[in-house]
């Protein structure tokens, strides 16, 4: 089969180049690669060098074309020496074929190359997988590498959109490498990196499902991982399970909004629900507060960005409240915007919005309701934003009734889009 070929460039000429991996995967699909990546078979460190090409792999032979800024790779076989995803010797040598670099890979449809002609290679069935839309691995090896259990549910996220499915012999061998102990080795950062790539997904919430279905998400999520099975009020929450809404919440905040942030945020939010004393429930009463520890919890084990961190706080904490704008006072709102810091940062405060929205969408039955909450708080801010500073500060004569004054003229313009709040 033969697909759109790709562009050489003198550096190249000579060289036995293979575009492969995920580009070849969503040129097949039709769509268009975000990057491209090349091996590069039957030769040294030294003919890369020697073309100008910059060596940047420390593990193993990774090189930037000198004018295209492309990565090629020396082929290369892997071997498990050691437990977790870094036990493994790498051999890379002109010796190495085309095919063993592929038999390394962790997917079939992940394990195709093309050449510059456009000639598929596909040594592992991958383009049949693609067409029948299923994540197959490649070998048994693929226990081996435990990051690929984060990857499978990466793909399963990215590809929803296609209806993917993952093989049932796949599952096996990734809820095994569970129970072996394997994600335990997972460093953080590496976590998160695959966790981040998920949550920009169409389809995220399937990133945290196949987690739970291999067993990895108590392993590394626990404070997500409790919240199935746990039950909501029916009148408010018509699909019960906190887990399934908040995945709902999940999936609608990708509608919503692209932010890395807003995403997170709708991940973290009722967390704190999976700690509600037993004999309170099916009621939360609480759980903000609750869901506040876990949040840093999560945030330091992963070393979350900072703008993740702030959103989710936030949102946790006062996405209650902006559900009930209807019945809050004045002064409530306004302390509720300086909580927010929404006048220094009222793009964040409009993310927080966006991820409330999603809490009220992110039910059963509600996926195509408005949410009128969003748009009151809107007028609020607008009026209470409006009120002159410089005129008040002037107007209030003695420095120390400023605060007083601003205060005042903040409450009189929530008044004036709400006059029946006292």
């Amino acid at each position: 089969m033969k697909s759109k070929p790709f562009s050489g460039a003198d550096a190249t000429q000579g060289l036995q180049t293979y575009l492969v991996g995920g580009a070849v995967r969503d040129l097949l699909l039709g769509r268009i690669p975000e990057e491209h990546d090349y091996v590069v078979v039957g030769a040294s460190v030294e003919d890369m060098l020697a073309r100008g090409f910059r060596q940047v792999g420390k593990d193993f032979p990774v090189f930037l074309h000198p004018q295209t800024q492309e990565e090629y790779a020396l082929a290369r076989t892997e071997r498990k020496t050691a437990p977790g995803y870094r036990g493994f010797q790498v051999q890379s040598h002109p010796g190495v074929t085309l095919e063993e670099d592929l038999r390394r890979r962790d997917l079939t449809i992940n394990a195709m190359a093309m050449d510059a002609t456009g000639r598929l290679i596909d040594p592992h069935g991958g383009l049949a997988d693609l067409k029948a839309r299923i994540l197959r691995h490649v070998s048994p090896a693929f226990v081996e590498d435990p990051v690929r259990i984060l990857r499978l549910a990466r793909f399963t996220a990215q590809l929803a959109d296609l209806g993917f499915g993952i093989a049932e012999e796949t599952l096996e061998l990734a809820r095994a490498m569970v129970a072996a102990g394997e994600v335990d080795a997972l460093v953080p950062e590496r976590v998160w990196q695959e966790m981040a790539r998920a949550l920009a997904a169409d389809r995220p919430a399937r990133f945290f499902e196949v987690l739970r279905d291999c067993g990895a998400l108590a392993r590394l999520l626990p404070e997500l991982d409790r919240l199935w099975g746990v039950p909501q009020p029916p009148e408010w929450h018509p699909e019960i399970d906190t887990g399934v809404h908040v995945m709902l919440v999940l999936d609608m905040a990708a509608r919503i909004a692209p932010e890395l942030e807003v995403r997170f945020a709708a991940l973290c939010h009722d967390l704190g629900k999976g700690v509600t004393p037993p004999e309170i429930l099916p009621s939360h009463h609480g759980h903000e507060e609750r869901g506040l520890v876990l949040v840093e919890s999560i945030c330091d084990r992963f070393r979350v960005p900072n703008r993740c961190r702030e959103l989710a706080r936030l949102t946790t904490a006062e996405h209650g409240r902006i559900h009930k704008v209807e019945e809050l006072r004045a002064g409530t709102i306004l302390e509720l915007f300086e909580r927010a810091d929404a006048f220094r940062r009222p793009e964040r405060f409009e993310q927080l919005l966006a991820v409330c929205e999603a809490d009220f969408r992110g039910r059963t039955g509600y996926a195509e309701r408005p949410y009128p909450q969003a748009e009151v708080w809107r007028r609020l801010f607008a009026a209470v934003a409006a009120v002159d500073t410089g005129t008040i500060a002037r107007a209030a004569g003695e420095p120390r009734r400023i605060a007083e004054h601003l205060r005042a003229a903040r409450l009189s313009a929530i008044r004036g889009v709400r006059p029946d709040l006292s």
